[in-house]
C-alpha cells in the first residue's frame, strides 16, 4: 500500500511539474509577444516630432529610453502599489540580491536598451529586432565563463545559426535604402543583444530571493533615474525631453509602448524564475517574430525574402542555444 501511495504521489508531482513547466513557457511567450509590440509602437513614436525635428540621431533613441524606462517604472510602481508590494521595494534595494538587479539594470537599461533604440533609429525596428534577439546566445556564453556551464555541440549550432542568421539580416539593407547610419544601427543592436545577455545571468540571481515583480520594477526605475539624472545632461538631451512632454501625441504612443514594455518584463522575470534563464531567453527572443509582424502592420517597412529568413534563422538559434529538443520530447513522455 505504502508503494502504490508513494508512485501516486511522484506521477502527481511529476504532473505538477509538468503543469508549471506549461504555465513558464506560456508566460515566456507572452514576454515575446508584448516585447515585439513595445518594439513595434517604439518605432513610430520615434518616427515622429520631436524627434525627427532635425535633433541628433544619438540624443533622440536616448531621450527615447529615458522616458520609456522611466514610464515603464511607474506603470509597475502602480501595479505593485495597487498589490500591496511598495514596501517590499525599498527593503529589497537594502540586500545583496537587490544590488545584483540594479547592476542588471544597467546592462539591460542604460547600455543595452539605449543600443537597442539607437539600432531601431539608424537600421529600422524590422532590422534591430532580428539581431537583437541574439541575446540567449550571449547568455549562453556568460554561463559558461562566470556559472562554469558546459557548452554543448548542440549550444555551438546553435550559436553558428544565430550568427549566420544576423549575417544574412545585416549584410544587406533594405532595397533603395540611402541610409548611411544601417550598418551603426545593426552594431547597435548586437550591442544590446550583449547587454540583455549580462542582465538575463546577473538578474537570475536576485530574482532566486526577490520576487520577479519587485525585481523588474527596481529594473526599470534604476534604468530610467540613470538615463534621466547622468545620460541626457551629458549628451544635452533635456532640451529634447521637455519638447516631448509638449508633444501629447508623441508622449501617449511612448506610454503605450512602456506599457507593453514593463508586462514584458514582468513576465520575462517571472519566466527565468519558474523556467530557468535560458530557456526564459529562448522564449522571449520570440519577439522577432512577432516586432517583425507588429512592424509590418504599424509602419511602412518592406519585409524582404532576406529579413524573413535570417529572422527565422535567429530564432531558430537562439531556442537551440537554450533548450534540448530532446529534453522537451522527454518531459512530454512522463
Amino acid at each position: 500500500m505504502q508503494a502504490i501511495g508513494s508512485n501516486e504521489a511522484i506521477i502527481a508531482q511529476k504532473k505538477m511539474q509538468a503543469n508549471f513547466a506549461k504555465k513558464g513557457s506560456a508566460i515566456g511567450i507572452f514576454s515575446g509577444i508584448t516585447f515585439g509590440l513595445h518594439s513595434a509602437v517604439l518605432g513610430v513614436a520615434l518616427a515622429m516630432a520631436p524627434f525627427t525635428n532635425g535633433v541628433s540621431i544619438v540624443v533622440a533613441p536616448l531621450v527615447g529610453a529615458a522616458i520609456n524606462d522611466s514610464i515603464a517604472a511607474l506603470w509597475l510602481l502602480f501595479y505593485n502599489i495597487a498589490q500591496g508590494r511598495s514596501k517590499e521595494i525599498w527593503r529589497s534595494l537594502k540586500t545583496f540580491p537587490g544590488l545584483m538587479v540594479c547592476l542588471a539594470a544597467l546592462m539591460g537599461g542604460p547600455i543595452a536598451n539605449a543600443a537597442y533604440l539607437m539600432g531601431i533609429q539608424f537600421a529600422g525596428a524590422a532590422y534591430a529586432i532580428p539581431v537583437s534577439a541574439l541575446f540567449p546566445v550571449v547568455g549562453a556564453i556568460l554561463a559558461r565563463i562566470f556559472l562554469k556551464q558546459k557548452v554543448t555541440k548542440r549550444v555551438v549550432i546553435g550559436m553558428i545559426i544565430c550568427v549566420l542568421g544576423a549575417i544574412v539580416i545585416g549584410y544587406t539593407p533594405p532595397e533603395g535604402d540611402a541610409n548611411p547610419h544601417f550598418y551603426i544601427g545593426v552594431l547597435c543592436a548586437f550591442i544590446a543583444a550583449f547587454g540583455w545577455g549580462a542582465e538575463g545571468t546577473l538578474s537570475a540571481f536576485g530574482t532566486a530571493v526577490i520576487d520577479p515583480k519587485i525585481a523588474i520594477n527596481i529594473r526599470q526605475a534604476t534604468s530610467g533615474i540613470v538615463f534621466l539624472v547622468i545620460i541626457l545632461p551629458i549628451i544635452g538631451g533635456l532640451g529634447m525631453l521637455n519638447k516631448v512632454f509638449t508633444s501629447p501625441a508623441t508622449l501617449l504612443i511612448i506610454a503605450i509602448a512602456a506599457l507593453a514594455a514593463a508586462v514584458s518584463f514582468l513576465t520575462w522575470y517571472k519566466c527565468n524564475s519558474m523556467s530557468g534563464v535560458a530557456q526564459g531567453m529562448a522564449l522571449n527572443s520570440t519577439y522577432v517574430m512577432w516586432g517583425i509582424m507588429f512592424t509590418y502592420f504599424l509602419g511602412d517597412v518592406e519585409i524582404t525574402k532576406t529579413l524573413i529568413i535570417g529572422a527565422i534563422l535567429v530564432l531558430v538559434g537562439a531556442i537551440l542555444v537554450a533548450i534540448d529538443p530532446r529534453e522537451m520530447f522527454r518531459k512530454k513522455e512522463v
